[in-house]
């Protein structure tokens, strides 16, 4: 599965080839294809590319479906023993993408060809045990407990 974290508006959105991805509104009318080059991580199965700070050579191709209105943010604001309470809701514009392919320099060419079988899972290593007998017998440090000031009559 091919995939990629792209940068737009200053933020950073996973674009998955065939899905579709909200982001902050673009300037592009409906319909219009758009491509990404600020991609900050590609990966094609086992291979991911991290950029610093941009992949070289790898790209996203989208289309815009539409211009949407997002989910509804409460602002509310209250100041203690004022009586003063002020409630306010904010919804930002989004443009919907439907993301038509991921590039990734040095991935697989087509997606005709047969998916790999996936590896087994290594074993995992039993912990380390301590080396010498020392070790094994050393706990906290355990403190006595602090005494208690006695008062002296002057």
């Amino acid at each position: 599965m091919k995939y990629a974290v792209i940068e737009s508006g200053g933020k950073q959105y996973v674009a998955r080839e065939g899905e579709t991805v909200e982001v902050d509104r673009l300037p592009q009318a409906v319909g219009q294809a758009i491509r990404f080059s600020d991609v900050l991580l590609a990966a094609d199965g086992d291979l991911v590319l991290v950029g610093a700070p941009h992949v070289d050579g790898a790209e996203v191709r989208a289309t815009i479906q539409a211009e949407v209105r997002g989910p509804k943010v409460l602002v509310f604001r209250y100041t203690p023993k004022k009586r003063f309470r002020k409630r306010m809701g904010h919804r930002s514009w989004l443009t919907k993408l439907h993301v038509d392919a991921v590039t990734v320099p040095g991935g697989r060419s087509g997606s005709a060809e047969a998916e790999p079988a996936p590896a087994e899972a290594p074993k995992r290593k039993a912990p380390a045990k301590p080396r010498t007998a020392a070790a094994k017998k050393r706990t906290a440090a355990v403190k006595p407990a602090a005494k208690k000031p006695t008062k002296t009559k002057k």
